[in-house]
């Protein structure tokens, strides 16, 4: 369905440095870093890529309303992504837990890049006997 998603960076080093840990909990891996944009891809597909670059217009900011999810394979890596985010920058936006309001096996967890990108990490897959 998605080819690629794009988020605006006032500074590429300092996003690179936030998102090359962030996305490595969930198994994404840079598939390229150019002079002014940088891209990310799970190692068994070409797509979608989530890539992060200065806007064309020079200033980034983030979107009112507008929030990147990202899918976790288990409980832990939701609460393992949350926690590196937060040492590497981010800001918390949402604690890692169940959301039941969502349904009833959503484990998920939101925070915010360094330049105010709203972003989450979710499990849809129900918790094991050990409550991951």
């Amino acid at each position: 369905m998605l080819s690629h998603i794009t988020l605006g960076t006032d500074d590429l080093p300092r996003a690179m440095a936030f998102y090359d840990p962030v996305l490595a909990t969930l198994g994404l891996s840079l598939r390229f870093r150019e002079e002014h944009w940088a891209g990310w891809q799970a190692t068994d597909a070409e797509r979608p890529l989530f890539i992060v670059t200065p806007p064309l217009d020079g200033s980034a900011s983030a979107g009112n309303g507008t929030m990147i999810a990202f899918e976790a394979m288990d409980r832990a890596a939701v609460t393992r992504c949350h926690a590196v985010a937060l040492t590497h920058g981010g800001t918390d936006a949402g604690a890692p837990g169940p959301r039941p309001q969502y349904h009833a096996d959503y484990f998920g967890a939101y925070f915010r890049d360094p330049d105010g990108n709203k972003l989450a990490v979710a499990c849809h897959a129900p918790s094991s006997p050990s409550g991951r």
